[in-house]
């Protein structure tokens, strides 16, 4: 009897003991790290480009999906080729509420500048997706195809064509000089403050081209005021909707053209050092909510934006040898400040 007595107890205790560890556990899932204000979303670029595009569409997605409860602010701070952004959330130590909206800048100011601006000085969250370059020129300019128009540079006085792009030493200008390379003629290179302003000035006829992103320049393609020639990449791009006169996949490579240049760009966020891991796995969990919802796949399909959402391990290792190619294609193009 006292056997049993005993053994009920047990089982008794070993009952409570497991709804306790329940509870616990419960309590902390509710207790997991959220923001509590308001979350500013650092563009280290001009307003109207393709990172100011991507990262409004992300907070309007985050907003009707009702992802977070704070709401999401955007910020463009495009000054000193996106310095002054990067410097911002770099400076906002251990502040869970700003994060860097990153493309290759993460490599390129450290490269070109010698700034301590690089991906190892930011708390790695996400990559959401990779971006393509296409070269672009006026539609009323007589050139077809991207033959047409290295024949053009060939023939024209030395530094005469003029091609835009966003800032200096940075992804635009890196593939303006491998173009230039590839042709044997002198390009005069255009740095303006965003994507969107070589697309107004390319529109404006004020150049010859710009290598802007989809993106930033399918508004005036659609409206009849741009043709794309090329996409520098190994691949023409898998989207076969419409877009224009043609589709994305329709645009040929610029190697199948004789230009032998590709690029492709991520597209990733990053929070300021000191931050901690629960609020990396917090914005890193909302953005693969936000890349798995119709309206990114609607937004990557219209902008040719090529999905690809990486966290973790995946996500450094892919950060470790994007830094190392453009560390190849800087010191090639010039552009590596001396140690």
């Amino acid at each position: 009897m006292k056997t049993s007595l005993f053994g009920n107890r047990l089982f008794r205790v070993a009952v409570l003991m497991l709804f306790a560890v329940l509870f616990l556990a419960v309590q902390v899932q509710a207790a997991a790290w959220e923001p509590t204000k308001p979350v500013e979303f650092i563009v280290p670029a001009g307003a109207g480009g393709a990172s100011d595009q991507m990262a409004r569409t992300i907070q309007g997605i985050i907003m009707k999906h009702k992802l977070m409860k704070p709401p999401v602010m955007i910020f463009t701070k495009g000054g000193a080729s996106g310095a002054e952004g990067a410097m911002e959330v770099k400076e906002a130590k251990a502040d869970p509420h700003k994060l860097l909206v990153a493309f290759s800048l993460i490599y390129t100011l450290p490269i070109a500048q010698n700034l301590p601006l690089g991906w190892e000085n930011f708390n790695p969250v996400a990559m959401i997706a990779l971006d393509d370059f296409i070269l672009w020129v006026h539609s009323d300019s007589p050139y077809k195809t991207a033959k047409d128009y290295v024949n053009a540079i060939k023939a024209a006085p030395e530094g005469s064509i003029k091609m835009g792009g966003t800032g200096s030493k940075r992804e635009d200008q890196i593939i303006n000089v491998a173009f230039e390379k590839v042709v044997g003629k002198k390009i005069t290179y255009i740095p303006y403050k965003s994507g969107g302003e070589a697309s107004t000035q390319l529109a404006g006829k004020h150049i010859d081209s710009n290598v802007n992103n989809p993106s930033e320049n399918v508004a005036q393609w659609r409206a009849g005021a741009a043709r794309a020639l090329c996409v520098f990449s190994d691949k023409p791009m898998d989207y076969k909707k419409k877009i224009a006169d043609i589709a994305w996949s329709d645009i040929p490579t610029c190697k199948s053209q004789g230009i032998d240049v590709q690029y492709q760009m991520l597209r990733a966020f990053f929070l300021p050092p000191g931050t901690t891991k629960e609020q990396v796995a917090f914005y890193a969990d909302l953005l693969k909510k936000v890349s798995e919802t119709a309206e990114w796949k609607d937004y990557t399909e219209n902008m040719a934006l090529t999905r690809h959402y990486a966290t973790g391990d995946e996500f450094v290792d892919f950060l470790k040898k994007d830094m190392a190619k453009h560390v190849q294609l800087m010191t090639e193009a010039g552009f590596a400040a001396k140690k």
